[in-house]
């Protein structure tokens, strides 16, 4: 090291201030650890202006499980919401490609009170953000990482202006093309779902009675189709529409009435009239799994570490569950283990695994079965869609899709 540069160190430092990544920090200061958090980018720079409740609604929205709300609540960021801003999820209706009926999910099933809670991105960021802010988290943002030397005991993080942040575990939580996870050649495999996720936001005519309605089905080009409508406040939905590349870009093409009637259309008229209230936007899916989710003392979360088919929401609520079990095996550490022992870093590769493998042989599979047009599988999952009677497959679907 030269004598010109700045040199930090800390316990943790963490690449990326997205929700995981400052879920992350938090967890982690509030669990007795020092805590950096770099990013490229200044999230506090974005608009987050008062969310009053008649203000515009954000494109991204996440349903978030009640585990991760009641843990976000010990976290002390989920009182920074503003709490008539949040939908609640008491049950969800699934329905086939060849089913009139669909398959009931009730918080009953599980006696929980909710399957879970719709939230904004941008609302969820700046009540992190305030809780960063409060604890007086270390900060740099704006600070692109230049380089990183990792090594079994540490790890030298090179930033702008000279600086170099020592670490005894480096998360990597920078999402799905993420930088360290690249400078340190961790594999990922990529899978792309030749899909595009479509978001909007939408008025809707008839209460949605804070049910969250989702249909498998196909396109004009007989292409796989998942639409999801969320529950919002003020008889608000929010709706996540996976169609095929083509498909999507030729929606996006529409002007709002179109797009409009094919949104309802789509969702079987199941709350009247539609009125959109947001522009749509799309995001490509990918598919993305690792063997590899730590390296020496470099560890991914988030993005970083996994991708699966948005159709369960577990996009982020599996980023949360990384974080969670990270500190769990951190904080009941022997007060002779090192923060990055390898014994403990082992522990949390072999849990995270068996979860996000979990998750993506739901989500993926079901992805598979109803993209096949086999007349036995179609037959198969259609009888399992309209077996509402069946209540161990309900209870099955709302402990694995919702993560309670």
């Amino acid at each position: 090291m030269s004598d010109s540069e700045i040199f930090m160190g800390a316990d943790v430092a963490i690449v990326g201030a997205g929700l995981v990544g400052l879920a992350s920090a938090v967890a982690l200061h509030q669990a007795g650890f020092s805590v950096v958090i770099i990013d490229s980018k200044d999230p506090t720079k974005a608009d987050f202006s008062d969310v009053t409740f008649d203000a515009a609604w954000d494109e991204r929205i996440y349903a978030i499980s009640p585990k991760n709300a009641h843990w976000l609540n010990n976290l002390g960021v989920w009182p920074l919401l503003n709490q008539v801003r949040i939908g609640q999820i008491q049950s969800m209706e699934i329905f086939g490609d060849e089913t009139e009926l669909p398959l009931n999910l009730l918080a009953s099933d599980v006696n929980a009170d909710n399957l879970g809670f719709v939230v904004e991105s941008k609302a969820l960021m700046n009540a992190l953000l305030k809780q960063i802010k409060t604890l007086g988290i270390t900060t740099l943002f704006d600070n692109p990482c230049e380089a990183v030397i990792d090594s079994a005991n540490n790890t030298l993080l090179q930033l702008p202006n000279h600086m170099m942040i020592e670490s005894k575990l480096l998360l990597a939580a920078d999402g799905s093309h993420s930088w360290l996870r690249q400078q340190l050649n961790m594999p990922m495999k990529q899978s792309p779902y030749a899909q595009a996720a479509i978001v909007a936001n939408f008025k809707v005519e008839k209460p949605h009675g804070n049910i969250a309605r989702q249909w498998f089905s196909r396109d004009a080009d007989g292409n796989n189709s998942i639409l999801a409508w969320l529950p919002l406040p003020d008889n608000t939905i929010s709706i996540v529409w996976s169609v095929s590349t083509k498909f999507a870009d030729s929606l996006l093409r529409l002007n709002r009435d179109e797009f409009t009637q094919q949104v309802k259309a789509a969702g079987c008229e199941m709350l009247g009239e539609l009125k959109l209230i947001s522009s749509p936007v799309a995001f490509p899916l990918t598919l993305q799994k690792t063997n590899t989710l730590v390296q020496n003392c470099v560890v991914l979360v988030g993005d970083a570490a996994h991708q699966v088919h948005p159709m369960a929401g577990q996009g982020v609520n599996l980023g949360f569950r990384d974080v969670i079990d990270l500190v769990e095996i951190l904080k009941n550490k022997s007060q002779y283990q090192a923060l990055n022992d390898s014994t403990l870093l082992k522990q949390y590769s072999r849990i995270r695994k068996a979860d996000i493998l979990k998750m993506i042989l739901l989500t993926d599979g079901l992805y598979q079965l109803f993209k096949s047009q086999n007349t036995a599988v179609r037959i198969v999952r259609n009888w399992g869609l309209s077996a509402t009677k069946h209540h161990v497959i309900s209870k099955l679907l709302v402990e694995n899709a919702i993560a309670l």
